[in-house]
């Protein structure tokens, strides 16, 4: 008895003494042999890692309103197992249909999906219908979510999870430009693409311990990054003058029902696109419902066309250029042949006519003098090239289109490049920038759409600054060949551009209209018409360029169709910039006319910023947004008041002392005051009249803003305003408030009223020039 009851401890103990064993070698291989591993394995148990989207850069216009930024979104996905747990499935169905406005078979697939077991499964995305939807019917579905929950204790049979989508909020506008991000947020088209490495920001993400359910454990080790958002663009473009560009195009395409219709706007003096657009258009938030692919396609960039008589430009410059151009001289405007091919003036015969008269009248006859017997095809081609015509103009945008220039080798192709028909193939960007270069003094500038890079992250900014390609022409003969071009336009019995004048302005322009190619054969009834020109000629502040494809009716050119529109968004332009008018000369006519009635500001108060923002749009009054709130708390000028032409308004939408002071150039004192007391900012003054220049200055919490002045006489005729006499003992009190001739003046741009250093000769020279008394037919030119 004693003997069994000792083995059979013995064996219990060997059976403990084994187990034993067998624990510790097992704990040995899983701590020290198999220790890596199963800590890796235990740390992604306890450890997560989620990932902090950034931000894709925003995209504003020049005056910092916004065109494109990220907003929320919301994607929906529906729980099948739990719509038919529950026997939900008819409801469900029906409901979201409707919400969605997806097809009811199809969301009746979504809500009974079984996997490959034949189980339903926990979750699917309504695709395209429930993805990235708006807030407002996010709204909606989370209505319906708590209907189902009150009901049946069902919210989670529909699920939102919080995304963000690119969003523009001015829609269609300059919507060729901008392109758009598709809904896997891929950049597509316009500066989407171009700038995508610079939008894109970098993801952040947080490291972090847990307990069983998920929640963050209180001695958790935390590993953050913070992401970085990407860029923010602040573009050339001007949303009040894209605003006047697309409204006089609608006004033409119902008109006259075209294939395509492309405007292009831009300052001479740096080649910053002011405003580019393109009909047919499409909405970026909705690029999906766009009906033809052709919508998207940025003919100001990525079109090429024979140009016609808007490509004379090239060939006066280069006549003028080499001194070969006299507008006294006289030439016979009949049919003649050159290469055996027979060339007219459209059908008329002018008779014995002065070369300057066949530029006001367009005449093919005088520029194949001009270009085949004078200048000849080796320097028609040279000019040609020098005005960046058959290469790209590197713009900022995607896939810009450049049709090489075939050799000038037979007669009859150089004689009609000279008056850009045959083998002259071009863009309208590239046409664009040579009128610039004519307005600026002879500069070929490259053309832009981005005026600033802005960093989030650490508030740097890099400036995009002018880039000069080379000098086409000099000064002088850029100068002459723009008085010529006035000419076109101020010319009101023969000028070929007379429907673009402006009354108080100085226009300088060119018509064009060429026949279409079609099956290799020039069409009898089918033109592409244009106009391009700049404005004032004296001070050129905006170059535009008109391209109207295929017009209907009969006997529609350029100057039918496209100056009319350079005349009505121009002269807004002008006025919005604050451009006073030459009220030197006031014509007969101009007395007859009725009194200017001035407008009132509208009442903008309670409203949202967007919906003021589209009121003043509609009414064609130009604003400025201070602030980021969503609702205007005040404006200026008051609702009812008085507003002068050109004048803005300001929507402030936050109480806030520290928001972005705005641009005031061109304001006058009275309401640069009135706008800088509504953001609490003092204010010194030196000079008087209009607003040319201003600079911030912060002491302590207090900011001050120094502005400039000069007169409207200043700004019209630029020439400075006259220093007080030394001889006035009142004179050294006047605190300084009048400028020497150089100060303020920026490198190759002088602002507005800064004098240059010429004899009194030349000042009253100047003065003439701005009369706005079109020059005599014949008479030559300065």
């Amino acid at each position: 008895m004693v003997k069994r009851i000792k083995m059979r401890t013995l064996l219990i103990g060997g059976f403990i003494t084994l187990f034993f064993l067998v624990l510790v070698t097992r704990i040995f291989f899983i701590q020290v042999v198999n220790g890596d591993k199963w800590q890796e394995r235990a740390a992604g148990l306890i450890e997560r890692e989620q990932t902090i989207k950034a931000a894709r850069g925003t995209i504003t216009d020049r005056n910092g309103n916004v065109l494109a930024t990220d907003s929320p979104a919301y994607t929906v996905s529906v729980n099948p197992l739990l719509i038919n747990q529950l026997g939900i499935e008819d409801e469900v169905t029906k409901k979201l249909s409707a919400l969605l406005k997806k097809n009811e078979s199809e969301m009746r697939a979504l809500v009974t999906a079984k996997n490959k077991d034949g189980k339903f499964f926990q979750q699917r995305e309504v695709r395209s219908e429930g993805y990235k939807i708006s807030p407002a019917l996010a709204e909606k579905v989370n209505e319906l979510r708590e209907e189902l929950q009150e009901q049946h204790k069902a919210k989670n049979a529909i699920v939102m999870t919080q995304e963000s989508k690119r969003f523009y909020p001015e829609e269609s506008l300059a919507s060729h430009v901008l392109g758009y991000m598709s809904r896997d947020g891929k950049a597509v088209n316009g500066l989407e693409v171009s700038y995508d490495d610079v939008l894109t920001g970098t993801d952040g993400f947080l490291n972090y311990q847990k307990d069983a359910k998920g929640i963050k454990l209180p001695d958790s080790q935390d590993n953050y990054l913070p992401p970085k958002n990407g860029k923010n663009l602040k573009l050339t473009i001007d949303d009040t003058i894209q605003f006047y560009i697309e409204s006089a195009m609608k006004e033409t395409i119902a008109k006259y029902n075209p294939l395509s219709m492309t405007v292009i706007a831009a300052d001479p003096n740096t080649m910053e696109i002011l405003g580019m657009a393109n009909w047919p258009t499409f909405n970026p938030n909705t690029y999906a419902s766009t009906p033809d692919q052709k919508n998207f396609i940025n003919h100001a960039t990525q079109s090429i066309y024979e140009p016609g008589s808007t490509f004379k430009i090239v060939t006066l410059a280069g006549a003028v250029e080499e001194k070969l151009f006299d507008p006294n001289a006289t030439f016979e405007s009949k049919r003649i042949y050159i290469g055996g091919f027979p060339i007219s003036d459209n059908g008329h015969t002018y008779g014995r006519i002065s070369y300057l008269e066949g530029v006001k009248r367009s005449s093919n006859i005088a520029f194949v003098n001009l270009g085949y017997n004078m200048l000849g095809g080796e320097r028609l081609r040279h000019y040609i090239d020098q005005f960046g015509f058959g290469k790209k103009t590197g713009i900022d945008l995607p896939s810009e289109a450049a049709s090489p220039i075939k050799p000038l080798v037979y007669k009859s192709e150089i004689a009609t490049a000279a008056y850009g028909h045959g083998l002259v193939q071009v863009t309208p960007i590239q046409q664009l920038s040579a009128i610039s270069a004519i307005a600026n003094g002879g500069k070929l500038l490259q053309p832009h759409l981005v005026k600033e890079i802005i960093n989030p992250n650490d508030g740097t900014t890099e400036a995009i600054k002018p880039k000069v390609i080379r000098q086409v022409i000099s000064k002088e003969s850029a100068k002459l060949v723009g008085g010529y071009l006035e000419q076109v336009v101020a010319d009101q019995t023969i000028g070929t551009g007379r429907n673009a004048y402006i009354e108080g302005y100085r226009v300088a322009g060119k018509t064009g209209t060429a026949r279409k190619v079609i099956n290799g054969q020039y069409s009898k009834n089918k033109d592409v018409v244009s106009f391009i020109g700049f404005a004032p000629v004296n001070n050129p502040k905006i170059a535009m360029l008109i391209v109207i494809d295929q017009p209907d009716g009969t006997n529609i050119g350029g100057g039918t169709a496209a100056a009319p529109v350079f005349k009505k968004v121009v002269s807004q332009t002008l006025q919005y910039m604050g451009i006073p008018k030459d009220t030197a000369k006031t014509t007969d006519k101009k007395s007859k006319e009725a009194p200017v009635v001035q407008a009132k500001a509208p009442d903008l108060s309670g409203k949202t910023a967007k919906q003021a923002r589209s009121q003043l749009l509609n009414s064609g009054i130009a604003y400025v947004t201070l602030g980021q709130g969503e609702n205007v708390i005040r404006q200026y000028p008051q609702a009812g008041a008085s507003m002068n032409p050109g004048q803005r308004v300001y929507l402030l939408t936050e109480e806030s002392s520290k928001m972005k002071i705005p641009d005031l150039t061109g304001e006058s004192l009275r309401d640069a005051l009135e706008v800088l007391s509504l953001m609490k900012v003092g204010v010194t003054v030196k000079g008087e009249g209009y607003v040319v220049k201003q600079k911030e200055q912060v002491s302590g919490e207090q900011r001050t803003v120094q502005l400039t002045l000069q007169t409207a006489k200043a700004a019209v005729t630029g020439i400075a305003d006259e220093a007080p006499d030394s001889s006035d003992p009142n004179a050294k009190n006047q605190d300084n408030n009048t400028k020497t001739a150089d100060e303020g003046k920026t490198d190759g741009d002088d602002p507005p009223g800064s004098a240059s250093n010429q004899s009194q000769t030349d000042k009253q020279k100047g003065q003439d020039e701005t009369s706005g008394k079109p020059a005599t037919e014949g008479a030559s030119l300065p």
